[in-house]
């Protein structure tokens, strides 16, 4: 037997439609409503459900009739630091090295947060565990872009330097199965028509 592990990005939120670094914000009426209309696609009530532990992924699981999904910490975001809330255009203008830093090295924290190697390791650590554990079937996880990312790199064993050349978006998926020997990754995109 299998395991398969869809990983949902939360609906889009003011901080995505800024193009800033995220807050711990609910999902825009807009963004709600499109994580709405995905319900049926997602396929009822999978055997087992997570998600991350901010109220955008709390919100969206409510919205694609996944409310009883359990809390993940493993899925939460990654810590921008003082970045948070901030757009890549007023960070890049009042610190260019930072910025230079973060997009160049995946161990670089500048903003006080978290780096990619560490949300990187978090992510891995999560996919080895769904491994670990043993468990067969289905398991649906509403998270963050850059998990979702982050669990694609680890899945196809590729360096760090592949995260920034994977886009996610809200409401973007990463399909996954596990043979008992190795990750295949099934789809990477956007899930519905």
């Amino acid at each position: 037997m299998s395991t398969r592990v869809t990983l949902l990005c939360h609906a889009a939120t003011a901080a995505t439609g800024r193009a800033a670094f995220p807050l711990d914000e609910p999902p825009t009426a807009h963004g709600r409503a499109a994580a709405e209309r995905l319900a049926p696609i997602v396929g009822g009530k999978p055997p087992r459900a997570v998600r991350g532990p901010e109220l955008r992924c709390a919100d969206t699981a409510a919205a694609i009739g996944l409310a009883h999904a359990l809390v993940e910490p493993a899925l939460r975001d990654c810590d921008h630091g003082s970045w948070a809330g901030r757009t890549l255009e007023e960070v890049l203008a009042a610190d260019p090295t930072g910025v230079a830093a973060w997009l160049g090295d995946p161990d670089a924290a500048p903003h006080g947060g978290e780096s990619l190697t560490s949300v990187l390791a978090r992510a891995g650590g999560w996919l080895e565990e769904q491994e670990r554990a043993g468990r067969h079937g289905r398991v649906v996880a509403i998270t963050h872009p850059i998990l979702a990312r982050a669990v694609a790199v680890h899945a196809l064993r590729a360096p760090a330097s592949v995260f920034r050349h994977l886009d996610a978006g809200p409401l973007a998926r990463v399909d996954l199965t596990y043979n008992g020997t190795r990750w295949a990754l099934r789809g990477f995109g956007l899930l519905g028509p």
